[in-house]
């Protein structure tokens, strides 16, 4: 593939975008407090080491080496070393996965954009509880607007891809990401005088060996076994090892397709540590922004996924310049989810445009207008649809008695996607290059200063990283319970 990079940042900026998202900005910090603090923080970082930077260091070197999409690079790479051509099936999962992810993703980021627009409005100010929560259901229950946001929001996401990686791709994330990071920094400046910054240094760095060592029921109570003694549990590991993984965007295939675009001349491990780190610093940055503002103003910091359109729109409503601050959070989540969103659609649309001879313009609108039809799919299960309602009012009434006629479609999707496909294909491609990929080729893509880096990688991508992750993928799907 002959597009390239046009310099090292701005593939730092891409890979940092695709792995910061809506999830990462809220949820590391939420679970960082809720399981130990600075303990948590530790066994992240370990877990990062473990799992996220091997995985993340095959993907880019994968992509590099067959410098194609996620699909016809594994098929060459497979032909190279003498595999089975049936291991094109980790680029096609990750592919997949990616396009299934975005359509759910591109509804929730189009809510993002309605709050943005009407936090600067001032819907938030003096709101109640019962007003903030009117204010979501007032959207949710509402297909035409959902539809309409997820529309502009899969519009942007096309429109971005379209003009290429380096006139679109390129420039929208070197826009995007110096502006949130920048918007962060804000965010936290104000955080710091809001009155809760003490208390959220507290809930996510002091360090809690009891919350990450021992279980605790859903009102925080610590459970204890029949001698009274506390019940010890190894979630708090499984989180951490779970939230490794996914938040660098691994076995989706866009880490993948990025790293084809990369110059053969630039490290692969100083670019994945840098990654790695910029990641880590945007989610406690996150923290540092939204925690102190929960805090101050007594809300829930345990609020989970209802913190972005639930908890904080009440604060921001209570608190002085609470319209501006509002308004600057809210446009920080779109930056963050726009930038993810481009990393997660350019691996098809690279596909297509390889294997069926299409340009860039036409594989990106027909790649877009299938996401988006499938994120109707979303809208009809935030709007209440079961996979009963459909079932029913396709085929009449039926007997069909089962557990996952009571799910919406967008929870199937999110546990396909999330619960197998991810892990699964993280899995495979460590496999793919530990076990399927000779030394050689591995050895000479990274080329690694010291003989002894190497050896680390590939001890880990070979047997350590695989096992975690099948743990992590084992405790998703309730084989294995800790």
């Amino acid at each position: 593939m002959k597009h390239e990079w046009s310099n090292r940042l701005t593939f730092i900026l891409a890979a940092v975008g695709s792995a910061v998202g809506l999830g990462n900005i809220w949820k590391f910090p939420y679970i960082t407090g809720e399981y130990g603090g600075g303990v948590f923080i530790f066994a992240y970082l370990i877990c990062i080491c473990l799992i996220g930077i091997p995985i993340m260091l095959t993907e880019i070197a994968l992509g590099r080496r067959g410098k194609q999409s996620p699909v016809n690079t594994i098929l060459q790479l497979s032909q190279m070393s003498g595999a089975h051509p049936a291991w094109s099936i980790v680029g096609w999962s990750g592919m997949a996965a990616g396009c299934l992810i975005l359509s759910y993703y591109s509804v929730i980021a189009g809510e993002v954009m309605a709050y943005s627009f009407r936090a600067s409005s001032g819907a938030f100010v003096h709101q109640s509880v019962d007003g903030i929560k009117g204010i979501l259901t007032n959207l949710t229950s509402d297909p035409e607007k959902l539809l309409a946001w997820h529309t502009i929001f899969m519009g942007l996401t096309i429109l971005s891809v379209s003009r290429g990686v380096k006139g679109g791709i390129e420039k929208t994330v070197s826009f995007l990401m110096p502006a949130l990071f920048v918007l962060l920094i804000l965010l936290v400046i104000y955080a710091m005088g809001s009155g809760g910054f003490t208390q959220a240094l507290d809930f996510m760095f002091t360090p809690d060996v009891d919350k990450f060592f021992y279980a605790r029921n859903d009102y925080g109570e610590y459970l204890m076994d029949a001698s009274g003694e506390k019940v010890f549990t190894w979630k708090p590991m499984m989180v951490a090892m779970g939230h490794a993984f996914f938040t660098l965007s691994l076995g989706m295939g866009a880490i993948m397709m990025y790293g084809s675009y990369l110059n053969r001349h630039v490290s692969i491990g100083q670019m994945t540590l840098t990654i790695v780190l910029l990641d880590t610093a945007v989610a406690l940055l996150a923290g540092l922004a939204i925690f102190p503002l929960v805090f101050a103003n007594g809300l829930n910091p345990a609020a989970g996924p209802g913190l972005i359109f639930e908890t904080l729109p009440l604060a921001f409503g209570s608190m002085s310049a609470g319209t501006f601050i509002g308004t600057l959070f809210f446009v920080l989540l779109f930056f963050a989810a726009l930038s993810s969103a481009i990393s997660l659609i350019e691996p098809t649309v690279a596909w297509l445009i390889e294997t069926k001879g299409i340009r860039r313009i036409k594989a990106t609108v027909w790649t877009g207008l299938s996401v988006w039809f499938i994120g109707l799919a979303t809208i009809f299960s935030i709007t209440g649809t079961t996979v009963g309602d459909i079932v029913e009012n396709i085929f009449g009434d039926v007997e069909l008695k089962s557990d996952i006629l009571n799910y919406n479609l967008f929870q199937i999707i999110d546990f396909i996607t999330a619960s197998i496909m991810l892990p699964v294909g993280g899995l495979l491609i460590a496999v793919f290059a530990g076990w399927v990929m000779d030394r050689d080729s591995t050895e000479r893509e990274f080329s690694f200063r010291s003989p002894y880096l190497y050896q680390v990688w590939y001890v880990m991508v070979r047997y350590v990283s695989p096992l975690l992750v099948a743990l992590v993928f084992l405790n998703i799907i309730g084989i294995v319970n800790f």
